[in-house]
């Protein structure tokens, strides 16, 4: 089986598994411009194209600016035509103190702005009637999630595949969520996905890199790490919420 044919057959499996759409779905895709928002892109552009079930995808890319990364948007919109899915690209940024919280609650940058970019996709896709909004996150985001969780906050928790938003009409759906980082990243390179021009300078500054490296180490101890901890997240039915 060649990559291409591994990593459909994988997304369509989390699709049918976690039964991520339904008939009439508008599905908006949250678009970094990292390779694996540009693949979930793409597959749900390709998936759309099939008869059953009918459903329609749309993209939404937020530039932050304050914070100091560049991605280059005239991609992002030739990308997007090239799959036939309309691209919205939202400019804000984020106050030290966000909205609903106390005055001297100062936040982490990530944090910060990961709240600002969820809010925009949540006001986006309650405006143009989606029903669900895809994240391009992968298994690898997902155990490694876990793993900060257990290590830095004392429970055992994680990004679900499929989750129901109690407050809105929406679910969050994340379809590579049984897809390995590696796969994406060698089909990234094989078709030629553009990277981003300039990273986040807090990319690295944060928990998820410790938790990545404590991974690495766990599969070098246990190459069947991935999979033990994967079955324990399904046995505490941490992978859909509702």
């Amino acid at each position: 089986m060649t990559l291409d044919e591994r990593l459909w057959k994988t997304f369509n499996k989390a699709l049918g598994q976690y039964q991520l759409i339904d008939e009439g779905d508008h599905i908006l895709v949250g678009l970094s411009g990292g390779k694996d928002s540009l693949c979930l892109l793409e597959f749900l552009a390709r998936r759309s194209k099939v008869h059953v079930p009918h459903f329609t995808v749309s993209a939404i890319h937020v530039r932050m600016a304050n914070i100091q990364y560049e991605t280059d948007t005239s991609y992002l919109q030739r990308f997007c035509d090239e799959h036939e899915v309309p691209l919205h690209i939202i400019t804000t940024r984020f106050a030290t103190v966000p909205d609903g919280f106390p005055p001297r609650s100062k936040k982490p940058a990530c944090f910060l702005c990961s709240w600002q970019r969820r809010k925009q996709l949540f006001n986006l896709a309650q405006k143009i009637g989606c029903t669900k909004i895809a994240l391009g996150h992968h298994q690898d985001d997902i155990i490694h999630t876990a793993l900060m969780n257990l290590t830095f906050q004392g429970h055992f928790s994680t990004m679900p595949i499929k989750l129901h938003m109690r407050k809105m009409p929406l679910t969050i759906i994340r379809p590579l969520g049984l897809c390995h980082e590696e796969d994406i990243r060698q089909y990234a390179e094989e078709h030629h996905y553009e990277k981003q021009l300039k990273q986040c300078p807090y990319e690295h500054d944060t928990h998820r890199t410790t938790a990545r490296e404590l991974f690495a180490h766990m599969e070098r101890l246990n190459p069947e790490a991935r999979y033990t901890i994967w079955r324990a997240l399904e046995a505490d039915d941490k992978l859909t919420e509702y």
